[in-house]
């Protein structure tokens, strides 16, 4: 099994490389389910360059987050209870009325579904500045902590 997923990593990063893991950031802060931390610690696990890598990454998920936050400015509280559910709206109100950018920080850096929080942000009118701000602040520590543990796994 470790064998398998070690040879999809790899091909993944060979097929795709930092392109790849540019697009799985972006799209995971809008909609779809599948973090890019396996494709960083992966990447970097197979040669990619860990600080290149974690900024692209952030990158990449700090524009899909813009996204996510007009998304939800725009389309509004009843098409994101229809695709991630009311109980969601409602942690997440409390969460955003309560913290605010904290919760931005802390969503980026822990397994809190970002793509929630981005949508979120825009709903609850959070500024765009401060939001932004907050991407960057919770995802780009991440996203280093994986590029450089896949650098120290790729060395056994």
């Amino acid at each position: 099994m470790l064998e398998a997923l070690k040879k999809w990593a790899e091909e993944t990063v060979e097929e795709y490389g930092y392109a790849g893991i540019f697009l799985i950031a972006f799209s995971e802060s809008i909609i779809q389910p599948i973090p890019p931390d396996p494709f960083i610690t992966g990447g970097t696990a197979f040669g990619l360059v860990p600080v290149k890598t974690a900024l692209i990454a952030a990158t990449g998920s700090v524009l899909g987050a813009v996204v996510g936050y007009f998304l939800g400015k725009f389309l509004g509280e009843p098409v994101f209870k229809k695709i991630f559910s009311e109980k969601w709206y409602i942690k997440g109100e409390v969460l955003f009325r309560k913290y605010g950018i904290f919760a931005v920080i802390v969503a980026g850096f822990t397994p809190i579904p970002f793509k929630v929080i981005c949508w979120l942000a825009g709903i609850f009118e959070m500024p765009l500045i401060g939001f932004i701000l907050g991407a960057i602040i919770g995802r780009l520590p991440r996203f280093l902590l994986m590029a450089f543990f896949g650098k120290w796994i790729g060395g056994f």
